[in-house]
C-alpha cells in the first residue's frame, strides 16, 4: 500500500489545518486551485490540459486551474477561484481552501504563483473546460506519489541541459513548476 493510498478528504482537512494561514503577505503575481476530492481509491487530483496556444509558455501542458493576478482581484486566493471559474466553470468557495502551500517560482519566467488546495466536496459537480483547456483529468493522488512513476528527461535551457522529474500520466507528462506543487502537496499531506 502506498504513501496515498486510502487518503480521504477528512484525513486531508485534518493534515492540512496545520499549514500557515491562507491569506498573508507575498510577492506571487499569480495563483492556482488544487482542487481534490475523494475518488475510488483515495484522494484524487485535478488537472487540466492546458490548449495549444501561440504565445503561451505553458501551452499544451498539464496544469493546475489558475492564472495572473487580476488588478480587481482583491487576494490571490480571489486570482485562484476566479481563473477556477473562468477555466472549467467550477465555482469554489473561500470555506472549501484548505490550506495555502508554499508560492513556486516558474524557471523560465520568474513568474511566482501561489499554490492554494480547495476541497471538493460535490460528487456531481462537472467541471467544463473553456477555449483555454483541452481536458480535464482526475489523477490518483497515490500515482503522483509513487516512486515507481517518476522518471527524468533532459531539458534544454539557455543556462544548458538539466535533467527535468516527471510522472507519465497515458500520453500525457506531468512535469516543470506543476510536478513541483504536486510534490509539495503529497509532502503536506505525508507531514513531511
Amino acid at each position: 500500500m502506498g504513501l496515498m493510498d486510502g487518503f480521504d478528504l477528512r484525513r486531508a482537512r485534518e493534515q492540512l489545518g496545520q499549514l500557515a494561514p491562507i491569506e498573508g503577505e507575498s510577492t506571487a503575481q499569480a495563483a492556482v486551485a488544487t482542487i481534490i476530492r475523494d475518488g475510488s481509491a483515495g484522494l484524487d487530483v485535478l488537472l487540466i490540459e492546458r490548449a495549444r496556444r501561440a504565445g503561451d509558455p505553458w501551452s499544451g501542458q498539464l496544469a493546475f486551474p489558475g492564472g495572473k493576478r487580476d488588478p480587481g482581484d482583491p487576494s490571490l486566493l480571489a486570482t485562484a477561484m476566479r481563473e477556477t471559474r473562468e477555466e472549467i466553470a467550477l465555482e469554489l468557495e473561500p470555506a472549501a481552501c484548505l490550506a495555502r502551500l508554499g508560492d513556486v517560482v516558474a524557471r523560465t519566467r520568474g513568474t511566482r504563483v501561489a499554490q492554494f488546495i480547495f476541497a471538493l466536496d460535490d460528487a456531481a459537480a462537472r467541471p467544463m473546460p473553456n477555449d483555454e483547456v483541452t481536458a480535464i483529468l482526475w489523477v490518483p493522488l497515490a500515482r503522483l506519489a509513487a516512486s515507481e512513476t517518476h522518471a527524468t528527461f533532459a531539458l534544454s535551457t539557455p543556462q544548458g541541459t538539466v535533467q527535468t522529474p516527471f510522472v507519465r500520466l497515458g500520453e500525457r507528462m506531468l512535469w516543470g513548476m506543476t510536478y513541483r506543487m504536486a510534490q509539495q502537496l503529497v509532502q503536506a499531506l505525508a507531514g513531511t
